[in-house]
């Protein structure tokens, strides 16, 4: 089993610091909230958002799948009482010239082995889609 750990402290009233590694990232947890940093939800998300990319790097070099680049796009819905993300959607955007079966059959693996993702869709509503990147 992996195991992985992260420390996060209280700056002041308008902001936190997590780290992990060698790694921090600012935490907003003003209660007004703050623009230079991700809220909690907002942290949630590009953890999902992380995991997918991750996925892409991790199973293109076995299935030979070849792409440019990679954008993850999501939408989070929060409940106000109980506080709880009731439905988050995405889009998976590829920039490859693979065909639309090597894609899909990408978006089935990143779904399959997705540890960030399988745990929040374990929780909550998370459905979304694979799509070519546009050539403009």
């Amino acid at each position: 089993m992996l195991e992985y750990d992260v420390v996060a402290k209280r700056i002041d009233a308008h902001g936190s610091a997590a780290h992990c590694k060698d790694a921090e990232i600012i935490l907003d947890t003003d209660v007004n909230g703050r623009a230079d940093a991700f809220n909690p939800a907002e942290l949630l998300l590009a953890a999902i958002a992380a995991c997918m990319i991750k996925g892409i790097e991790r199973i293109a070099p076995m299935t030979h799948f070849t792409y440019r680049g990679v954008q993850v796009r999501l939408h989070g819905v929060r409940q106000d009482s109980p506080p709880f993300m009731a439905s988050i959607s995405y889009e998976l955007i590829v920039d490859t010239d693979e065909d639309d079966r090597r894609l899909e059959l990408m978006h089935t693996n990143v779904r399959k082995y997705g540890t960030v993702s399988n745990t929040v869709a374990a929780a909550t509503k998370l459905e979304g889609r694979i799509v070519r990147a546009s050539k403009a």
